[in-house]
């Protein structure tokens, strides 16, 4: 079956950043996902939109196609007071290099690294942590089946693994 329009394509892959291994998955445990749904890169989906099952594949993706250059209007000072909880500042939660989710004034959520802790603000980088790189994806297509209505309509796919944070009140894979 070649892939299309709600189609659920499981693949096994290696993301490499300048050459260098950065994610793997196993055949065994393949990454999945719903075509057409926006879950994954525009240009990662079109690179394997033709492929079919047990096909290999290896592609770049231009820092352009993927996350897109760093932007500097991305990376903000955050006031200290922002990460008090009860009053108080959890020190070991500002740490250089630390991820923290947290959400903007319209409750979009958002990934920010810590890059400097200064006495009345917090440097954070709000790209994604890929921006600003070139990606190449080497692997193969595993499996390539028709997505079910729920599917279609929760817009991800439901397996064991990847329906169990779904947000999703009506979500039939939830347990």
């Amino acid at each position: 079956m070649e892939s299309g329009e709600n189609q659920v394509i499981s693949l096994s892959y290696e993301l490499f950043v300048n050459d260098e291994l950065i994610e793997k998955t196993e055949t065994g445990r393949p990454f999945s996902f719903l075509t057409g749904a926006g879950n994954v890169l525009p240009k990662f989906e079109e690179n394997l939109s033709t492929l079919k099952k047990d096909e290999i594949f290896n592609f770049r993706l231009s820092a352009e196609e993927a996350y897109g250059p760093v932007r500097e209007d991305a990376i903000v000072n955050v006031p200290i007071k922002a990460f008090d909880v009860n009053g108080k500042t959890d020190p070991e939660m500002l740490v250089v290099g630390r991820q923290i989710p947290m959400q903007d004034a319209s409750g979009n959520r958002l990934n920010g690294i810590v890059m400097e802790v200064a006495k009345e603000h917090v440097r954070m980088d709000f790209n994604h942590p890929l921006a600003g790189n070139d990606l190449r994806f080497k692997g193969k297509i595993v499996d390539i089946r028709q997505a079910t209505e729920e599917e279609i309509h929760h817009g991800h796919v439901h397996d064991a693994t990847n329906c169990e944070n779904c947000e999703d009140p009506d979500c039939q894979d939830k347990h």
